[in-house]
Parts: C-alpha cells; sequence; structure tokens
C-alpha cells in the first residue's frame, strides 16, 4: 500500500513579497515524513479569495491531505478560513470554543480587554470543524475532512 499524499498550500502576499520567510513549509515536510505521508507539492499564493478556493479544490482533487499555512490572523487580509468555508461549501462563524482559546492565550500575554473584533476574527470556524490548539498565537487552526 502506498503513503498518503499531501500538498501544503501556503497563503500571504507576506510570502509572496518577500516581507516574510516561510519557515512552515521546512516543518511540515518534515514532520509528514515522519509519520509517512509524502509531500508531493507545495504551492504560494496570494491573500485572494477565489485563487485560495481554486487552489484548495484542485490540490484535495490529487491529494489525500492539504496543509493550508497562513491566513487565520486578526488582519484583513487573513481570509483563509472564509475560504476554506467556500470550498467546502458550509457556512462559517464564531465558535464559543475557538473563541475561549483566543481569550485565554490574550490574557497569558498580560491582556485584559474584553473580546474584540480582532479575537472574534480569530475564532471565525468553519461549520463542522475540528479545532487544531496553537499556543504559540493563540488562533486555533482547524481540520475539516
Amino acid at each position: 500500500m502506498a503513503n498518503p499524499t499531501a500538498a501544503m498550500l501556503v497563503i500571504g502576499d507576506e510570502i509572496l513579497s518577500g516581507r516574510t520567510r516561510d519557515a512552515n513549509a521546512y516543518l511540515l515536510a518534515g514532520e509528514l515524513t515522519r509519520v509517512g505521508i509524502d509531500l508531493q507539492e507545495i504551492r504560494v499564493i496570494p491573500d485572494v479569495h477565489d485563487a485560495i478556493v481554486d487552489a484548495l479544490n484542485a490540490l484535495r482533487a490529487t491529494y489525500s491531505h492539504v496543509f493550508t499555512s497562513g491566513g487565520i490572523g486578526p488582519t484583513h487580509d487573513d481570509i483563509t478560513a472564509d475560504a476554506v468555508a467556500a470550498t467546502f461549501g458550509v457556512s462559517i462563524g464564531v465558535r464559543e470554543d475557538a473563541l475561549e482559546l483566543v481569550q485565554e492565550a490574550h490574557a497569558r500575554w498580560g491582556g485584559t480587554a474584553p473580546a474584540n473584533t480582532d479575537h472574534l476574527r480569530m475564532a471565525r470556524i468553519p461549520e463542522g470543524a475540528a479545532l487544531i490548539v496553537y499556543e504559540q498565537s493563540g488562533a486555533p487552526g482547524f481540520s475539516l475532512e
């Protein structure tokens, strides 16, 4: 039996412009190799909704797993969660369990204010997704299908 296959979709204008260096592909490639999943493609695209949807559809039609990197933070260009929801045809909204994770991280870093628009944005999760706790940023990732 062949190993499962994977692709990684790196999302972000900051990667394409050279303002930010991607380190996630290196980390993911090593972890996938360690667990027996063959990473076969890494694609870098801009923060453009239709480009994300198109790339996700193409990659998920080809590979067993598709991993995304970028676009779940609080800024206006963090549109990955919305694009994933659109790709899978599901709704998206603030989930209480995700909001709790964001608020806990905010409190750990000394924040005292209640949830603001940025917190709510990072807690938006597509319907049916399982949360992935990511303590470094406080913004949870998610897995769908």
